[in-house]
């Protein structure tokens, strides 16, 4: 296949990291979560925690629109505004794009979707599950009840949905900002891998 990239957004629990784990050991192709925050680090010199601090499990609120520079516009160490959430996710969408232009690879959250929306060969996946099946899922990893396995999943989701309608502008859930939107209680992630890698050996092969 030609290079390509994978986006993954997810809701809480529907087991979408594990899918993008999945299908890039099956690849045998990079996967790219928590790493990205390591790597807008290396990249500014800001401290990682700073981006813990920004990054979309944290922000349940946001206000104002941002300018989507997405990566184009980094604010310069002399300026007040060089540790702002913002610019903290400039560098993210710097990351994301540098690695979508060198490499085959899986991207989970963050908005890369849309940050590589013109870019070519990119398969965009949202993977989700009924709220049952998230919350025993949930529930079971964490050793929680389900009630509060229910709390955590929409205060997650809630903060990815605003991350992300604060930066793109559009809605987190919304199936049209992706090519493939796949039910883990109905599929299994076995088969979620085996239509996404389908999809990806139709649309991006050599």
């Amino acid at each position: 296949m030609a290079k390509f990239t994978v986006t993954i957004a997810r809701g809480f629990g529907s087991g979408g990291r594990t899918i993008g784990k999945m299908l890039a050991e099956r690849l045998g192709i990079p996967f790219y979560d928590r790493d990205l925050v390591r790597l807008a680090s290396e990249e500014s010199g800001i401290n990682e925690a700073l981006f813990d601090k920004a990054d979309e499990y944290k922000r349940a609120a946001l206000f104002g629109r941002y300018d989507r520079a997405f990566g184009e516009r980094l604010i310069s160490p002399e300026s007040g505004e060089f540790t702002s959430d913002d610019n903290l996710f400039n560098y993210q969408a710097k990351i994301i794009k540098d690695l979508a232009a060198r490499e085959s690879c899986v991207i989970v959250g963050r908005c890369a979707d849309y940050i590589l929306r013109d870019t070519p060969n990119v398969l965009r996946a949202f993977i989700y599950a009924p709220a049952e099946s998230c919350i025993r899922t949930v529930s079971e990893m964490y050793g929680i009840s389900p009630k509060d396995a229910e709390r955590q999943i929409e205060r997650i989701d809630r903060a990815r949905s605003a991350y992300y309608r604060y930066y793109t502008g559009q809605e987190w859930d919304n199936a049209r900002n992706y090519d493939l939107c796949l039910n883990t209680a109905e599929l299994g992630f076995a088969r979620c891998v085996d239509l996404i890698e389908h999809h990806l050996r139709v649309l991006y092969q050599s």
